[in-house]
Order: C-alpha cells, then sequence, then structure tokens
C-alpha cells in the first residue's frame, strides 16, 4: 500500500484570512484528480471541543454522523468534498493534554516527567497520522489554528517539524497563508509582513514548501519573485488567493494558480489527470445566473455574527443555486421582534426559518414568528429549538394552553410540551450530554415531509437536549400539527409539520450539517421552491 501523504496548512500575520477554505479547495482539486482525501482542524484551545462554547466567540459548532462536537471549519470541508468527517477530523489542546493526563494517571509514563515534548508533541503526531493509518485516505491535509508565533500554537508547529523528519522526503508539504496588505497612501502592495511570518515558522524550524497570499489586488511578477527570493521558496511556489465574490470561487482560482499540480510535483505524486470539476462548475453556473430571487428572513439570536448560522446560510446558496434562485437572506433578531413590528419586519418575506439555539433569550420573538407563518399561510421552516418553539406556538394559541413552554424556559410549567430527556435529568456536567450525531427517523405515508425526501427512511444529525413532549401528542395533532416523522428507537417526534398549510415544517434535527455542494439537501430545495411559489403569487 502505497504511504498517505500529508499537507500541513499554517498561517501568519493575521487570522481569519481563510486557511479552512484554501484547505478546503486544494482536496477539491485533489480529489476531483481521482485522489482520495480529507482534512482536519487542530485547534489550539484549551476547550475539549466546541460544544461549549457560544456561538458568539467561534461561530457554529458543526456536528459530525459519529456524534463529534467541531469547529466550523469542517463544515467547509465536508459542504466542498462531500465526504463526511468524524471525531478524528477534529482536534483541541484540550484533547490533547487530557488523553495525556489521563494516561499520565493510568501509569503508562512509567513514572517519568511528563512534558510537552515529547508527550504533547507525540499525542498531536498520533493524532495527525490516525486518518493516514486507516488506509482510507491517499492525502491527509491538516489545518492549525491560530497564527504562527502564537504561544498557544508552538506545539503544534514542534508536531510538525518532527512528523515532517519522520516521514522522509516527498511524503509531506507545508503550505503558509498569509496577509500581502495593500497601503492606500502608498498605492502598493507590502511583502514585509509576510517576510517576518515566514521567518518564524523558519525560527521554529519548518521551511514553508507553499506560499498562498491573500491579497485585495494582483500579485506582479516583481512582488512574486521577491517573496520567492525572501521566503525561500520558488517563484512558481507562490500562490495568489485574491478576494473572491465567493468561497466557491476558491478551487477554480487556485486551479488557475497551480496550486495542485505544485503539491503534487512536492509530494512526487503523478500529475496526469486534469482535476474534473464538472459538476463543482454547473453548481456555480447556476449560483451565478438565477432567473429568480426570493428573500428569507433568518430569525434567531446570534444575527450580529454570521458565523453562528454558517451551515444554514451555506445550505441555502446549494438549495437557491438547484432552484436557480437568488436566495437574500434577512438577519431578524428574535429578541426584538414583537408583535407590533410583525407586519413592517416579516410581511415583505417569502419564508421564514427559525434557527436553532439554547436558552431563553429571544423566544417569545421566534413563537411570534410561527404565529405570524401559520396564520397568513407564510413558508415555514423550524430547525431545533425552531420546531419547538412551533410546538409551543400551536399549544398556546390553537390548544389555548397559555401556559405552554419547555422546561428550558421554564422548569415550573404546567404544561411542559418540550421536556428534557429523562437519561439527561441527573447529568449536570455541561458538554456531551446531548443527542448528538446521526440518528434514524420514520417518515408519515402521505406526508409532506415523506415527499420532500421522497423516500420514508432517513438518518440526519442531532445536537440538542429537550424533545418533544409525547404526552400531548394527541392535543398537538387534532390541533392540526401532525407528527410526521418519529425516531423508531426512541418513539420520539422528529418532524412536525401543519395540516392545511402550504409549507409549515419543523425539524428536530439539523437537516443543514448534511448539505453539500454535490448534495444539497432535499428540506431547504423544496423550502425555498415553495418560497418562489409564495413570491410569484404574491406579485
Amino acid at each position: 500500500m502505497a504511504q498517505t501523504k500529508y499537507i500541513f496548512v499554517t498561517g501568519g500575520v493575521s487570522s481569519s484570512l481563510g486557511k479552512g477554505i484554501i484547505a478546503a479547495s486544494l482536496a477539491k482539486l485533489l480529489q476531483a484528480r481521482g485522489y482520495r482525501t480529507t482534512i482536519q482542524k487542530l485547534d489550539p484551545y484549551i476547550n475539549v471541543d466546541p460544544g461549549t462554547l457560544n456561538p458568539y466567540e467561534h461561530g457554529e459548532c458543526f456536528v459530525t454522523e459519529d456524534g463529534a462536537e467541531t469547529d466550523l471549519d469542517l463544515g467547509h470541508y465536508e459542504r466542498f468534498l462531500n465526504v463526511n468527517t468524524s471525531q478524528a477530523n477534529n482536534v483541541t489542546t484540550g484533547k490533547i493534554y487530557q488523553s495525556v493526563i489521563q494516561k499520565e494517571r493510568r501509569g503508562e509514563y512509567l513514572g517519568k516527567t511528563v512534558q510537552v515534548v515529547p508527550h504533547i508533541t507525540n499525542e498531536i503526531k498520533e493524532r495527525i497520522q490516525i486518518l493516514g493509518k486507516s488506509g482510507d485516505y491517499d492525502i491527509v491535509l491538516t489545518e492549525i489554528g491560530g497564527t504562527v508565533g502564537d504561544i498557544e500554537s508552538l506545539p503544534y508547529i514542534e508536531a510538525v517539524r518532527q512528523l515532517k523528519w519522520d516521514l522522509g522526503d516527498h511524503n509531506s508539504l507545508v503550505i503558509h497563508l498569509t496577509l500581502i496588505p495593500y497601503l492606500s497612501a502608498a498605492k502598493e502592495l507590502k511583502t514585509k509582513p509576510t517576510q517576518h511570518s515566514v521567518k518564524t515558522l523558519m525560527e521554529s524550524g519548518i521551511n514553508a514548501d507553499i506560499l498562498v497570499c491573500r491579497t485585495e489586488h494582483e500579485l506582479s511578477d516583481d512582488i512574486r519573485r521577491k517573496l520567492a527570493q525572501f521566503c525561500n521558496v520558488k517563484q512558481e511556489a507562490v500562490i495568489q488567493s485574491i478576494d473572491a465574490s465567493t468561497i466557491y470561487d476558491v478551487p477554480n482560482l487556485m486551479l488557475e494558480e497551480g496550486l495542485d499540480t505544485i503539491t503534487l510535483k512536492k509530494l512526487d505524486l503523478p500529475d496526469d489527470t486534469a482535476p474534473d470539476l464538472t459538476q463543482w462548475n454547473q453548481f456555480l453556473q447556476r449560483h451565478k445566473n438565477p432567473t429568480a430571487e426570493v428573500t428569507i428572513g433568518l430569525i434567531g439570536k446570534y444575527v450580529e455574527l454570521q458565523d453562528s448560522y454558517k451551515s444554514i446560510l451555506e445550505s441555502f446558496i446549494h438549495a437557491g443555486a438547484e432552484n436557480e434562485v437568488k436566495v437574500t437572506i434577512k438577519s431578524i433578531h428574535s429578541e426584538f421582534l414583537d408583535v407590533d413590528h410583525q407586519n413592517s419586519v416579516i410581511s415583505s418575506l417569502d419564508g421564514i426559518l427559525v434557527a436553532p439555539g439554547f436558552g431563553e433569550r429571544g423566544i417569545e420573538g421566534k413563537i411570534e414568528a410561527v404565529r405570524y407563518a401559520r396564520e397568513n399561510k407564510l413558508p415555514f421552516f423550524g430547525i431545533c429549538l425552531g420546531m419547538q418553539m412551533a410546538v409551543i406556538e400551536i399549544a398556546r394559541n390553537v390548544l389555548n394552553l397559555k401556559d405552554a413552554n419547555s422546561t428550558e424556559m421554564d422548569d415550573c410549567t404546567k404544561n411542559p410540551v418540550i421536556d428534557i430527556m429523562e437519561s439527561q435529568k441527573n447529568i449536570t456536567q455541561m458538554g456531551g450530554t446531548m443527542r448528538l450525531g446521526a440518528w434514524d427517523c420514520e417518515l408519515k405515508e402521505g406526508s409532506l415531509i415523506e415527499k420532500v425526501y421522497g423516500k420514508s427512511q432517513i438518518s440526519e444529525r442531532h445536537r440538542h437536549r429537550y424533545e418533544y413532549n409525547n404526552a400531548y401528542q394527541e392535543q398537538l395533532e387534532a390541533a392540526g400539527l401532525i407528527s410526521s416523522g418519529i425516531n423508531p428507537q426512541t418513539k420520539l417526534v422528529e418532524v412536525v409539520e401543519l395540516k392545511d398549510h402550504p409549507w409549515f415544517i419543523g425539524v428536530q434535527y439539523h437537516p443543514e450539517y448534511k448539505s453539500t455542494v454535490a448534495t444539497p439537501h432535499p428540506l431547504f430545495i423544496d423550502f425555498i421552491r415553495a418560497a418562489k411559489v409564495f413570491s410569484q403569487k404574491r406579485k
């Protein structure tokens, strides 16, 4: 069996330059050439996983099929590659230290002094190579979070230095992503920050093999030559990454720059097959040439930071392209949405999505939005907490159970239409206590949801702690809220839909986690189709 090759992506000068998108784009190009690729993210924070992080801190928490709560970059990896990630694809400093300390407590180090080198670095190297040793991949890309020079990134950089030596020539390479700032006063691009960043990397014992330069302006041959000379790389390995109108343009831009070609050359891999991006470019063509437009209200409480709903926003792009529709998202903060604002804010929309979330803040606004969509036949899509708000709204305003609520918001409510899972009631430790990962669901014959999926058995990813209370199922169904998706193992309700409404669906799971460029999620596709119909009727 051929040895797995490793690519490490580091960043310098500034954070948020898009290491994840560059890694995903290169992986896509290599995959399009026939290489089996995957990407992992090494995060230098001490949290064990992003599961307990506030979305304002780190954006959304992405959930894999096997229930790992991970960094949002794994969502990009899956959307680009259409390949599932797993627990092994996201490693944090917290996980590394937790594992090493547990080994020390079990006596596995035989009484030796446990140190950053070699014990922490060895643990990091093991985690990096788990995917490579599985035999499932030809190339593993590893994105190292943070910026070169950060104290918290040093053990990862040292682990990469050691691993490059362990692997030998042509079996690994380092791509360094930096910023080439443009000084408008001087009207020139400056290379000095990149030179210093590469120097910092070299001080750690690592030479960059490829330099990817984020820029707002084209890099001239003179600048490329200067970067090559002072950063110790070949000129062909200086890659321009200019600002793009959409992240989905980046694979084509990297193809034009020859990033995949220089990568294969340095890894001593065959470069005799041109990348097949036919399906990718068909998606881009539809995305950039819509024939209609709809406006969707995204109603949530983290709308100030768009990364909080990253997978949802990307799912709308996929579904919009499938329908040849431009989807304009109007972010609406649920905390400030009340009856007085309904007509002015929501009346101009073609559909609303009530977003996932945790906690009491902003839920009354979400409930009001559900009421408006129900009464005005506006296409409604509720995800996780959004589905629960639909249950509460109908319990309150149709069944007249005025105090109906979730025990997450009011643990003394007399009508807990949403309640905590029995198995979770005695758990107090945060993190890992929720229903996570892929669970099966059986769809009701003849229901809208079955029509949307085109089948009766599905599997979707979850991330929640509270559930639909089956004690109220009979009453709610009598009020028109059909339980159209049931988990076969637990008998818990996964999907609700409203009878006598053109499109009103709430799902307990997170369909946005499974939408990719190659396979847009059917729920988002059909929701946008319904919004398009609503928009055309209104005109």
